[in-house]
């Protein structure tokens, strides 16, 4: 099963520990994330459920290509971590 990681930064605002989920795509799996943890995805996605714009997804330390839809592929021992992303010069 993947897991789920979320960087310190972000659990300054929400409780959300490193979790393992069944998932065949990155969507499905933040599914399975906030289905058990709902508070944290507000932080992570807009009202679309695409992540929003200060924040990125990492699918086995690649930047995730899809940000609207999540359809990157995960698999079983996929590592997925979530974190703001940086701006600014």
């Amino acid at each position: 099963m993947p897991v789920v990681h979320f960087t310190q930064n972000l659990q300054r605002h929400v409780a959300c520990p490193s979790i393992r989920v069944d998932g065949a795509t990155l969507a499905e799996a933040l599914a399975a994330v906030f289905a058990e943890n709902p508070r944290a995805r507000g932080y992570v996605l807009d009202e679309h459920g695409a992540l929003r714009k200060h924040m990125n997804a990492f699918v086995d330390g690649r930047q995730a290509r899809d940000r609207i839809g999540l359809s990157d592929p995960v698999a079983p021992e996929t590592e997925i971590w979530i974190m703001q992303a940086l701006s600014g010069g």
